[in-house]
């Protein structure tokens, strides 16, 4: 396993099936929570101007589109629309936008966690890059799903993260201009930090 650390310049993301309709089945944790991870993730993407691509799984049937809360934030994220493969990494096209990066890290979430996001974590694994897995910015049906994904991808070097800590790796320093903003989604999405980050501004004013 590569232990060197997340920055704003090594890493990339990839939201897979991040979809309307399959976001309905989630339910590993509670829908407003599921969600507002899910934005904070893209928040993070766009503060800290990381390299996006984003896939669906056939867009134009139930599983729906892209979850607009996440094209809001990235509305310049180039969106791969498969037809029919399961495993994002078995469509030319996503495989090669993900090489268009440049980029070795990748910082990967999606519906579903043992799905969606464990074939792509399995394979770019295979293919030589470093995955770090945002399991909160993912969803599946219920807990013992999730837990199953999990072990499977640790078993295979995946790195389990959720977004605050992937936030917090990306920053590494409060002083750095992108303080005051990770600060901000931090408050944003996590209610007791929302509090925190009041009583600073209040102060600081």
């Amino acid at each position: 396993m590569n232990n060197d650390r997340l920055t704003p310049d090594n890493a990339a993301v990839l939201f897979i099936d991040h979809q309307t309709g399959l976001a309905n089945g989630v339910a590993d944790q509670s829908q407003p929570e599921f969600t507002t991870n899910v934005v904070a993730l893209a928040k993070l993407a766009k503060l800290f101007d990381l390299p996006t691509v984003i896939t669906t799984s056939a867009a134009d049937g139930p599983n729906g589109p892209v979850m607009p809360q996440i094209t809001q934030q990235l509305p310049n994220a180039p969106v791969v629309h498969r037809p029919g493969e399961i495993n994002a990494w078995d469509n030319a096209d996503f495989v090669a936008a993900v090489a268009e990066i440049g980029r070795k890290k990748l910082i990967i979430a999606g519906i579903s966690t043992e799905v969606c996001v464990a074939f792509v974590a399995l394979s770019a694994i295979k293919a030589g890059y470093d995955v770090y897995a945002v399991i909160d910015s993912s969803g599946t049906w219920n807990k013992l799903v999730q837990e199953v994904s999990i072990a499977r991808m640790v078993q295979a070097g995946v790195t389990p993260m959720t977004w605050v800590a992937v936030g917090a790796e990306l920053q590494a320093d409060w002083r750095k201009e992108t303080g005051e903003g990770l600060g901000q989604i931090m408050g944003e999405h996590l209610n007791f930090y929302g509090n925190l980050f009041g009583s600073y501004l209040a102060a600081k004013a």
